[in-house]
């Protein structure tokens, strides 16, 4: 089965052709005629499948079938990555045609989103934040809505999403069709779904969440001290071509970029604290291969697509098992192969535990050569968030101080000057026996000397 099975405008197919698209993956392969005939769906496959082009080349065709010079799709996504990547997935699509989208969401300025709203591009992929920010004014009403994507809907749909989607939707006109696409769909997140749409055809989501076939799981037992340096050796060997390498905290993100960058490994850190500008230069610098590691929390875990990513390191395994699937995602994508390594200390055995049982299987475990697993760490990794809170209130409290010295030096030195003034312009008191000369005064209306 080729692409040219679908019934999709030339144009597409062209530009499917120019980037590379032989045949349909398999989730493209059941969403896509779902899709063009203006079913609302339900789909759900494993990360690095196809899933962005399986709803936006239906969405581009009911573009080209009738031009309207308006906002008629709208693609909700969790993070400004991800929003980011449908846009750059959308212009490889539309090279041969003239359609447009611009992507909205925070850490940027307002004003060029607003204008893209204004002027009425064609697709719009937005974070619901931001959206919801343009939705209070008449510019951003999008009236000729027609198609509405929920993009990683797992993370969109659950309860910290909730109520800025049941906003943006109370907004919104009633789209036509709705598409929801996801790596992982549990139980209750379909039932939600289902009240949000119409009869939606529903694809694969009794599947178990699975990483992709291609990805080499490998779990690395160390204690929680000694992370940092297996990181390091692994680093330094021939096992490492480029990674991405997930933390569970911002702080412990710092931390390692920190680590690594004095151990002269070229690195960049990615995270929610970073600006849109950094995140940007980060992921770019990475892409190109300034950077050979990138450390990032979840935020990066959805919505980065990077071509010949050799390997995901979870330095931190994660909370739930979704989250895992998503960071493995990352490599192995789009038929490719590549390898998840996991630091697994004593006491996160029960966050592993959960993950073998999520993908139905034990992983294997591995050691690095040569590595002395008991030796004493080079200094302290984390530092408790108790510390943390202590130091920056003692921080606090010494800008408090010097501004409060500050301001009373300001005060004495005013002081001080109103003193001066004051001698200035007092009267000079008369010599004893001497008066002073007293100036003739001019009369106001005859200007006479009286």
């Amino acid at each position: 089965m080729s692409f040219s099975s679908f019934d999709l405008h030339p144009s597409l197919l062209r530009a499917a052709a120019d980037a590379g698209f032989t045949e349909p993956t398999p989730i493209q392969r059941d969403a896509i005629p779902h899709c063009l005939a203006g079913r609302d769906v339900v789909a759900c496959a494993m990360t690095g499948s196809g899933k962005t082009a399986a709803f936006l080349l239906p969405i581009m065709n009911r573009l080209l079938a009738v031009p309207r010079g308006r906002t008629r799709a709208l693609v909700l996504a969790p993070t400004r990555e991800l929003a980011a990547q449908i846009v750059e997935h959308f212009g490889a699509l539309a090279r041969h045609t003239e359609l447009r989208a611009a992507a909205v969401f925070g850490g940027v300025p307002a004003a060029p989103q607003e204008r893209a709203l204004r002027r009425g591009v064609d697709l719009v992929v937005a974070c619901p934040g931001r959206l919801l920010d343009h939705l209070q004014h008449p510019y951003a009403r999008l009236a000729g809505l027609e198609v509405l994507v929920l993009d990683e809907a797992d993370r969109m749909l659950d309860m910290g999403f909730l109520p800025d989607i049941k906003r943006v939707l109370a907004a919104l006109p009633k789209a036509e069709q709705t598409l929801l696409f996801s790596a992982t769909i549990p139980p209750p997140i379909v039932h939600l779904a289902r009240q949000l749409m119409r009869d939606p055809a529903v694809l694969d989501v009794e599947r178990p969440p699975a990483p992709a076939s291609g990805v080499r799981q490998q779990i690395y037992p160390v204690p929680e001290r000694l992370k940092p340096q297996l990181l390091l050796a692994l680093l330094r060997g021939d096992t490492l071509a480029n990674a991405l390498v997930f933390t569970r905290t911002k702080h412990r993100a710092n931390r390692l970029a920190a680590f690594l960058q004095q151990h002269a490994i070229e690195c960049e850190r990615i995270h929610g604290n970073r600006s849109q500008g950094q995140r940007t230069l980060a992921l770019d610098g990475f892409k190109s291969g300034r950077y050979r590691v990138l450390v990032a929390t979840d935020v990066a875990a959805r919505g980065i697509d990077i071509a010949a990513l050799s390997h995901v390191v979870n330095f931190d395994v994660p909370n739930v098992p979704e989250d895992y699937i998503h960071r493995v995602g990352r490599t192995a994508r789009a038929g490719a192969t590549g390898e998840a390594l996991t630091f697994a200390a004593p006491q996160e055995r029960a966050e592993l535990s959960a993950i073998e049982r999520a993908v139905g299987k034990t992983l294997p475990r591995a050691t690095l050569p040569g590595f002395d697993y008991d030796q004493a760490p080079a200094g302290r990794f984390e530092i408790p968030i108790g510390e943390r809170i202590a130091e920056i209130r003692a921080r606090k409290a010494e800008d408090r101080a010097r501004a409060r010295a500050k301001a009373e030096r300001k005060a004495v030195a005013a002081e001080r000057l109103s003193g001066a003034a004051v001698a200035v312009t007092a009267p000079v008191p008369a010599r004893a026996g001497l008066e002073r000369p007293r100036r003739p005064r001019r009369g106001r209306r005859s200007g006479r000397r009286y």
